[in-house]
């Protein structure tokens, strides 16, 4: 029997599964209407991982298998554009929208009676990227950069579910150059940063900002974790197939399995687009996303080709910006909040007013810098806005409407919760209490502690942390696992039930794994991938303990700036306090397995890429190795690489080591340095 024959099976029934996956994302994120379950998608997608785990030859890089994340890249590479991404030129009124329908007749030659077609699309606030896809599969994905040339980033890409990794249907193209956005709904911008604010990281200042930063994580599996969206509007490059309009190509880009934009729509005329805008200038806060204006394309692919472009704009097209989502209202006071982190953040108070739909009582004014560069005053008549139509914020002073009776603002020298001293670190904008037994602290301390991505109590919400901390029942974390079901009954409705069933819920907690621990102590600049990060390094709370800046500065993942906040949260007696207190309180942790001696190991400290098929085992299980040997698997090759691994059919990788000079070995070369026999 040949090995052809021996795989044909499996072979056959990976294949069918990866098609039977494609088919339910496509059902599930574009169409918006899945045909199976939940469950039954994660036994598809389990079979699809076993099999190929087993067949580790048969896996490709458009398997969905695929989606979750590489290794962590040392930088992104550089990408030219098979055709420039040119940018729009925008228009910010009716009048110069009209003016652009003339311009378009003018360089046709047409009477200005004469109607164009267009499409109106609504214009998504977010992050132009590149798609190639080559006889159906995806290859490339690149950020727009200067339109010439932008960064690859397809692991990235590849992690946003809504994006076809091979396309569909009977017209695929040999070679097409997709354009799209990459955006964050509005419901997930405030996940990422609630989650931001619980590690004490700041938080991204709009939704754009928080879409770019996550395609452009050198992490691709933080990028996994972004949910990160996307619509396709445009093409490149083109092979193999050819469309007269731009709506047939927006037809096509559905076919094919790409998200669209379901509110595009054909006008016959300017007077239709003109309505379009009109409409969606007043809906905007119906989209689940940020939107700032109006796409308006000349329809016929034709009269596009022939209006051609000017400078680095299409002449064919347009952008019509939407006024921003502003109103003035009336500061009635500026008060301080008190983060987890003792971080005080000045809150203006005003009067009642709505911005698209929202009635907005209160706006961040930031930090005290910005309280005095915009001289915001009590009493003052101001402009705010919903930036990125979610967070409201002051954006400026109207002083023309001063009386003289407005009182300047004075920065609290004491926290206005506790009364401990305010400290402002040098080089920082942020005022922090420094007193760790702050209430307010303390309260949102707890919080965090108890959440689902740190200890995972369930029960336990803001209005009984309210209540255990104003009662003096929780002082700090440890007490949490003193409490008992009495000590809960008097809390308001609380009843015998629910109380022994909190106190088996935080009983519970006490051996979560270590990285949940280690994000729960909320540690400023650690979220829950740093945390995991350091729990895989070290192994146990003690080796972490005593780790010195250095030593952290080195683990993958890690900058100066986090290991310098690690290294100076365990050097405070509060901190040893804590963590003594939580021990005597029956919190151990489970430590992370750490096989072997990486200190004697060849790998130690060294890193490792692969490329190729490997026989012995997968290519998970060989980085597996290399992490417990004490070195670092990464997914592309730089002068820092210390050793290339190559296994059957080698790609570029391999060239790559060669013109760096990174040591090649063999699959059995590295198994030998492993310490890993033939027989194994």
């Amino acid at each position: 029997m040949n090995n052809q024959s021996l795989f044909a099976a499996p072979e056959a029934r990976i294949a069918a599964l990866r098609e039977q996956l494609h088919h339910h994302n496509y059902r599930y994120y574009v169409l918006n209407n899945p045909e199976v379950s939940d469950a039954e998608y994660d036994r598809l997608m389990r079979e699809l991982a076993e099999l190929e785990a087993e067949y580790p030859h048969l896996v490709t890089p458009d398997s969905p298998t695929q989606r979750v994340g590489a290794p962590p890249a040392e930088a992104f590479e550089a990408y030219r554009h098979r055709v420039p991404m040119l940018s729009l030129a925008n228009s910010f009124s009716i009048e110069e929208l009209r003016a652009f329908d003339a311009r378009v007749k003018r360089t046709l030659g047409r009477p200005p009676e004469d109607a164009i077609e267009y499409v109106a699309e609504l214009k998504i606030d977010g992050l132009g990227v590149s798609l190639t896809y080559e006889e159906g599969a995806l290859v490339a994905g690149a950020t727009r950069g200067d339109g010439t040339e932008g960064e690859l980033v397809t692991q990235n890409l590849r992690t946003i579910r809504s994006l076809p990794l091979r396309l569909r249907g009977a017209r695929v193209p040999h070679v097409v150059e997709v354009r799209g956005e990459v955006f964050i709904s509005h419901e997930e911008f405030r996940r990422i940063n609630a989650e931001r604010e619980a590690a004490g990281e700041p938080a991204f200042a709009n939704p754009r900002n928080a879409a770019a930063g996550s395609l452009r994580q050198l992490d691709s599996a933080v990028t996994a974790g972004r949910r990160l969206q996307l619509i396709a509007y445009a093409l490149g490059y083109l092979e193999g197939v050819r469309f007269a309009t731009h709506q047939e190509l927006l037809r096509a880009l559905g076919e094919w399995g790409f998200p669209t934009s379901a509110d595009s729509r054909l006008c016959p005329d300017l007077e239709a687009v003109v309505a379009y805008c009109r409409e969606w200038e007043t809906r905007r806060s119906e989209v689940p996303f940020d939107i700032d204006g109006v796409v308006v394309k000349v329809n016929s692919l034709a009269l596009q080709e022939e209006l051609g472009q000017v400078s680095r704009s299409p002449r064919w097209a347009i952008a019509f910006k939407f006024q921003p989502t502003r109103a003035t209202t009336v500061i009635r006071d500026i008060r301080v909040q008190v983060g987890r982190t003792g971080a005080l953040t000045p809150v203006a108070v005003l009067e009642p007013v709505e911005v698209w739909g929202v009635t907005v009582s209160r706006a961040t004014l930031h930090n005290e810098d910005e309280i005095r560069r915009k001289d915001v005053r009590i009493g003052d008549t101001v402009v705010i806005q919903r930036a990125g139509d979610v967070i409201p914020e002051v954006v400026s002073v109207i002083t023309a409407k001063r009386t003289g009776a407005e009182v300047p603002f004075v920065f609290p020298e004491a926290c206005p919760v506790c009364g401990g001293p305010v400290e402002r670190p040098e080089g920082e904008a942020v005022a922090r209490c420094g007193n760790i037994a702050c209430p307010a602290q303390l309260k949102r301390r707890i919080g965090h502690f108890v959440g689902r991505g740190a200890m995972d109590i369930e029960g336990i919400g803001p209005a009984q942390i309210e209540q255990l901390v104003d009662t003096g029942l929780v002082r700090g974390p440890a007490d949490l696992y003193r409490l008992t079901p009495e000590q809960l009954l008097p809390l308001e409705r609380m009843g015998r039930v629910l109380a022994e069933k909190i106190v088996r819920n935080i009983a519970a907690s006490r051996e979560r794994p270590l990285a949940r621990l280690v994000f729960a102590l909320g540690i400023r600049h650690v979220g829950e991938h740093v945390a995991d990060l350091l729990a895989e390094h070290f192994g146990s709370l003690e080796a972490l303990e005593r780790a010195t800046a250095e030593e952290l500065a080195r683990v993958p993942g890690v900058g100066p700036e986090i290991a310098a906040s690690v290294a100076a949260f365990f050097s405070q007696e509060a901190t040893h306090a804590l963590l003594r207190d939580l021990r005597a309180a029956g919190v151990c942790p489970r430590a992370v397995e750490t096989p072997g001696s990486p200190v004697e190991s060849p790998f130690a400290g060294k890193t490792v890429v692969f490329t190729g098929t490997l026989s012995r085992m997968t290519r998970p299980e060989a980085e597996a190795l290399v992490k417990r040997l004490g070195g670092r698997a990464s997914g592309s090759v730089s002068a820092r690489t210390d050793y290339v691994v190559a296994g059957e059919s080698a790609g570029s990788k391999l060239s790559r080591a060669q013109q760096l000079g990174v040591a090649v070995l063999t699959e059995e070369e590295f198994l030998g340095k492993c310490g890993v026999s033939r027989d194994e």
